[in-house]
């Protein structure tokens, strides 16, 4: 099964939790700042998604939507 991340950039508050549940290494930090002043998460485009969607299960601002292909 193959899925695909969505991030809202500007609700994420850089907790990370999603980067430490993701069993395949899909999400990363962003370099970036969003207008709130944190450095969202951003995919990692080099893994592939499993849309498992534990990201989004741990995201406590609901800033992650996966969608399964």
């Amino acid at each position: 099964m193959k899925g695909h991340i969505k991030i809202k950039k500007e609700i994420c508050k850089e907790c990370l939790l999603c980067i430490h549940f993701c069993p395949k290494g899909h999400i990363i930090a962003s370099k970036e700042y969003n207008a709130q002043g944190y450095r969202p998460v951003c995919v990692n485009e080099e893994n592939e998604c499993n849309g498992c969607a534990i990201c989004a299960t741990m995201c406590p601002d609901i800033a992650i939507e996966v969608y399964r292909e």
